[in-house]
């Protein structure tokens, strides 16, 4: 099969250079070897310019499981040769993370959770730092709780926003904090919106996606082994998240926008909310539902890339 293409995004040679993955550490030009230790790669034993330099398209998720079957379909959206089903886990000496190459795309795991999501971060920046990679689109697909909205709504991140509603992620480096901006790449948000609406059941709004350090207290539930608050409490605080413009709440995003925008990647947030946090706590629908809501954000994401790709309208 011919190599699939990226549409021309300019002939510009400024443009060309500000399109590489940028790292922001001087140390790293002095090391002889990079141990990328929890994906079980190295510079040294692996040639990452050929393993990794066509990748265009970078794609995590929380669930190494979701992440496997999202390396399988998009094998199948972008017609590519050979039985999706032996798609490879390039990560298969670590337990850590997954990872599949699938043509220009990557699929990678990152658990749950900043800290989890924020080593993958490190080492994946690396890797295409590495690897020489040119105009990478990153996005994260995942899951999250409503804020406002139907279950089964896709949110696409405009900023992410902290525990008071700020779009800043506070890192915590050598006993001082470092505050970094949190916005994420509009014109990338505002195709995925235009990608939403040419496809049929799977409504989609951008707005503020609220970052906690955890799925129970943190998100204002109820239903914890620890609780110390009111129920008129939680929901005080919930309208005051959607009027500062949140639509949904998870665990990853202030620091996947955070590294991101200072490593000069396009990025994106794309999750489907699956319950309205107003209306209660506990994820109740059906598990035939819930797979089909999670199965949204990888087919717009998906749209978006055939789209990047020439291979639709």
């Amino acid at each position: 099969m011919a190599p699939i293409l990226l549409r021309s995004m300019g002939n510009d040679h400024n443009e060309y250079i500000k399109q590489q993955v940028q790292v922001k550490n001087p140390y790293l030009d002095t090391m002889e070897e990079d141990i990328l230790y929890h994906f079980s790669l190295s510079t040294k034993t692996h040639n990452l310019p050929e393993m990794f330099g066509d990748i265009k398209f970078v794609c995590v998720g929380g669930s190494a499981n979701r992440m496997k079957a999202f390396a399988q379909f998009i094998h199948q959206e972008l017609k590519l040769s050979g039985n999706p089903e032996d798609v490879r886990d390039i990560c298969e000496g670590t337990d850590r993370y997954c990872m599949y190459k699938v043509g220009p795309v990557l699929s990678i795991s990152h658990g749950m959770g900043v800290p989890s999501i924020s080593i993958m971060l490190h080492e994946l920046i690396k890797l295409l730092h590495h690897a020489q990679c040119l105009d990478v689109v990153l996005f994260r697909l995942g899951t999250s709780g409503g804020v406002g909205l139907a279950p089964g709504t896709v949110v696409v991140t405009d900023k992410a926003v902290d525990y008071s509603f700020r779009p800043q992620f506070e890192q915590v480096v050598l006993g001082k904090v470092i505050t970094r901006s949190t916005e994420l790449n509009e014109e990338v948000a505002s195709e995925l919106l235009q990608c939403s609406s040419e496809l049929q059941n799977i409504p989609t709004v951008i707005g503020n996606t609220l970052c906690t350090h955890d799925f129970y207290e943190g998100q204002g539930r109820l239903d914890g082994a620890l609780c110390s608050f009111s129920h008129e409490e939680k929901l005080e605080y919930l309208q005051k998240a959607y009027d500062a413009g949140v639509r949904n709440i998870e665990m990853e995003s202030t620091v996947f926008a955070a590294m991101s925008r200072v490593c000069g990647l396009k990025a994106a947030v794309v999750c489907v909310a699956l319950l309205n946090r107003f209306e209660g706590d506990q994820i109740t629908s059906p598990h035939d539902v819930l797979v089909e809501y999670q199965q949204r954000p990888q087919a717009l994401v998906s749209h978006f890339i055939k789209k990047r790709l020439g291979l639709i309208a």
